[in-house]
């Protein structure tokens, strides 16, 4: 039985994930010939405040690289 964990930050609406795992469950059941009912997909939404990236809170690096962008 696959099963696959995938994590995302917060902030997409449920039509979107819906479609993440329709997507998800095909590639799957089509790489590894499994059935479709054997397939399970969990999607764990982290808040902003709890993902880093190069030592800053996610939003507070993305502001840094618009600025660094702009200029």
């Amino acid at each position: 039985m696959p099963i696959l964990t995938i994590n995302i930050l917060e902030g997409r609406d449920d039509d979107t994930k819906k479609e993440l795992i329709k997507n998800v469950t095909e590639t799957i059941v089509k790489t590894l010939d499994v059935p479709v009912e054997s397939v399970r997909v969990m999607i764990n939404e982290l808040p902003f405040s709890h993902y880093g990236v190069a030592g800053l809170p996610v939003k507070e690096y993305r502001l840094k690289k618009i600025k660094e962008d702009i200029t």
